[in-house]
C-alpha cells in the first residue's frame, strides 16, 4: 500500500464530484468529453493521476498527469523564483544626542557597510532623562548622518520624534 503525503490544491481522482469531465491525456491530447469514473479507470491503468484543472460548471477539464511529479516540480519553481527575490534587512544604529566624534565615526562606517551589502538602516537617537528637552540636538545629529551618507544613500523617512526617540531610514542608493 503506497501512502501518499502530498498537500493538494487540486482534486484528484475519487475526490472528483463531477459525473462528465473534458479529458486531457499527459501528452497534451484532448480524449473528449467522458464519465469521470471511465476517466479514472484510464488514468490508473496508465499509472497517472485524474486531476481537475478547470472546474468550470458548465465544462470541467481533466488532465492525466502524475500529480507528486506536478506538485514537486511546481515547489522548485516556487524556491526557484524566492531565490531570484532581492531581501533586505532593516539594520538598527542607536546613538545618543551628545554622541563623540569616534563613535559617530564608528557608527558612518558601520552604515556604510550595510548600506552596501543593499540593507537599509535605520538611525535612532535616543533620549534619556533631562536630553528630551535638548531635541534639536538629537536633529542635529541625524541631519549629520544624512549628510556623511548621502553620496551613498537616500533619505527614506525624514526625523520622526515617537516617545523618548527620534529616527530616520536611509535606504541604498545602488539597486
Amino acid at each position: 500500500m503506497e501512502v501518499n503525503n502530498i498537500k493538494q490544491d487540486l482534486l484528484i481522482n475519487e475526490q472528483i464530484r463531477v459525473k462528465e469531465v473534458q479529458v486531457i491525456d499527459n501528452e497534451g491530447n484532448k480524449l473528449g468529453k467522458m464519465n469521470t469514473h471511465d476517466a479514472v479507470n484510464i488514468a490508473m491503468d496508465k499509472n497517472l493521476d485524474l486531476v481537475l484543472v478547470s472546474s468550470n460548471i458548465e465544462n470541467p477539464v481533466c488532465k492525466l498527469m502524475d500529480y507528486g511529479k506536478y506538485k514537486f516540480e511546481q515547489s522548485k519553481r516556487e524556491k526557484e523564483s524566492k531565490k531570484k527575490q532581492k531581501t533586505f534587512e532593516l539594520k538598527e544604529l542607536r546613538v545618543t544626542p551628545n554622541i563623540e566624534e569616534h563613535d559617530f565615526n564608528f557608527k558612518i562606517k558601520n552604515a556604510k557597510k550595510f548600506l552596501s551589502e543593499g540593507n537599509k538602516v535605520k538611525i535612532t537617537v535616543r533620549f534619556r532623562g533631562r536630553e528630551l528637552n535638548y531635541v534639536k540636538l538629537g536633529e542635529q545629529v541625524l541631519n549629520k548622518f544624512i549628510e556623511e551618507l548621502s553620496e551613498i544613500s537616500t533619505l527614506e523617512k525624514k526625523p520622526l520624534l515617537e516617545g523618548k526617540n527620534m529616527f530616520i531610514i536611509l535606504a541604498s542608493n545602488n539597486k
